[in-house]
């Protein structure tokens, strides 16, 4: 049988003979998904029908259709929505909000059909089993992910359950490509070494990775190096014709072929793939700050803050209470922020500071050398009231900022609002973070709080302001909630 030049033959079946820990890892999300959707189920329906089994659902359908047989059927839908609507994809499991918004997307896809059947059908359940059962399902099955989610990372520490990858390209684009992979190391990825032009190969390089061969020798140093992914690095020296020998070459070895784009943290809803004559374009759609979806998340800004307000009234109170007896000073502080498209605003929060506080910022700032970087935190702030700490460490102070939603003026998810010195000091990127409207909680919020550097922060409020979503933000409000749980406090 013909061979090209040491690989595959040509007609054999390709099988991936180099598994990675994604299989044993979906397996046990089937068993966790399945076994918190019976206990929501079934649960739901005791709490709300008791345990008689000959109970029916009223129906004109000519069979009598028992509640039992009514859930099991849900149970199984809700299973099946998971699976084809990729919450438990290999690309989305273990890292980003994706795979929380998947379980979200595919639980209110679920819940609609539903709805639509029942009205079509005239089968009506029970309407609290129903109302219960989908936000406490959905509620548990994220909490769920995140457990599994800590329990890899965990593994991950130990050396385990890691990607290992082989870095190809340019050595600055294999340099640039290491940095990012190294800013998450959560993912896991192992990186074992690069290949690189053979101009290269006599030429003394100082790279964090080892040279491991050429472009030629990528599928022998693969399976040398028992790599599960193959990560090609932008590079003018990998024209297309090299791209596919590289992709035939590692065809039989069971290596993932990924291909890192110039274009970074733009969200995969923005991105659609269309091949022209086999050519597979890219396209990338602009960012969404008009139309439907932002009345959307207006709408929903003004009764959520308002369910809030009623909801929180009392810890509010007691929080002023406690600002009033615990310290000389208004109970409210007041401050000028910048807000959607650069207009001033001014924001609502409990004071947590002695008075005369927004006075010796500067010197502050000054005295740990970061008044030139537009994140104006102060280590240790002596400025904090022993009172203000405690609100501050569970985000009470933050409560009054829901009539600022109300008001219209900010979004109960989004950017955190600066104040106008520290916008001053923004650059071209940072100024689009003004683009949407500030929020109460945001992304950056729910992804390490006050320990993050400028960068980090403007990044991922960059990633928010031209990603987001409305299930986006759902998720974000129930990372808010396990944040503020932790206790990590802010600053």
């Amino acid at each position: 049988m013909r061979r090209v030049r040491d690989e595959q033959p040509i007609g054999l079946p390709i099988r991936r003979t180099n598994p990675t820990w994604e299989r044993a890892f979906q397996r046990r999300l089937v068993i966790s998904d399945a076994l918190i959707l019976t206990v929501t189920l079934f649960g739901t329906q005791a709490v709300w029908l008791g345990i008689d089994t000959s109970l029916r659902v009223a129906t004109n359908l000519p069979l009598p259709v028992p509640y039992s047989a009514a859930t099991v059927a849900l149970l199984v839908l809700w299973m099946l929505f998971l699976k084809f609507l990729g919450s438990r994809s290999p690309r989305v499991i273990g890292s980003g909000f994706t795979e929380y918004s998947r379980i979200a997307g595919a639980s209110f896809r679920l819940f609609g059909l539903v709805a639509i059947v029942a009205l079509m059908l005239q089968f009506l359940p029970a309407r609290g089993y129903i109302i219960t059962a989908f936000p406490i399902g959905v509620v548990l099955l994220i909490g769920s992910r995140w457990a599994w989610r800590q329990w890899l990372r965990k593994q991950r520490r130990s050396g385990r359950y890691l990607i290992r990858v082989l870095l190809v390209g340019s050595p600055s684009s294999v340099e640039h490509l290491y940095e990012e992979f190294g800013r998450r190391a959560y993912l896991g990825f192992e990186i074992v070494g690069a290949c690189l032009p053979k101009r290269t190969s006599d030429s003394p390089l100082d790279l964090p990775v080892d040279r491991l061969g050429a472009f030629e020798d990528v599928a022998a140093v693969a399976r040398r190096e028992r790599v599960h992914a193959v990560a090609l690095a932008g590079s003018e020296e990998l024209p297309p014709e090299a791209v596919r020998r590289i992709g035939w070459r590692l065809e039989s070895t069971g290596v993932d072929l990924m291909v890192a784009p110039a274009i970074t943290e733009v969200a995969g809803t923005r991105i659609h793939t269309r091949p022209v004559g086999g050519l597979p374009l890219m396209y990338v759609d602009s960012p969404s700050y008009e139309g439907g979806k932002r009345t959307a998340k207006a709408v929903l800004d003004f009764g959520l803050a308002w369910f809030a307000i009623i909801v929180t009234s009392p810890l509010m109170i007691a929080t002023a209470i406690g600002v009033r007896l615990t310290s000389p000073g208004p109970v409210l502080f007041r401050q000028q922020r910048i807000g959607l498209n650069g207009k001033a605003f001014d924001v609502y929060k409990f004071r947590s500071m002695r008075i005369g506080a927004d006075a010796e910022l500067a010197a502050l700032l000054r005295e740990q050398g970061t008044d030139g970087t537009p994140l104006f935190k102060v280590d240790n702030d002596p400025r904090i009231t022993r009172f203000g700490a405690f609100i501050r460490k569970y985000s009470l102070d933050e409560l009054p900022q829901f009539f600022n939603v109300v008001r219209g003026e900010m979004s109960i998810v989004g950017p955190r609002p600066q104040r106008a010195e520290e916008v001053a000091l923004y650059d071209n990127a940072a100024g689009r973070r003004l683009l949407v409207k500030p929020g109460i909680t945001g992304l950056w919020q729910v992804s390490g709080r006050s320990d993050l550097s400028w960068e980090d922060t403007i990044r991922l409020d960059l990633y928010y302001a031209e990603n987001w979503s409305l299930l986006d933000d759902f998720v974000i409000l129930l990372w808010t909630v396990k944040t503020v749980l932790q206790s990590r406090g802010a600053r």
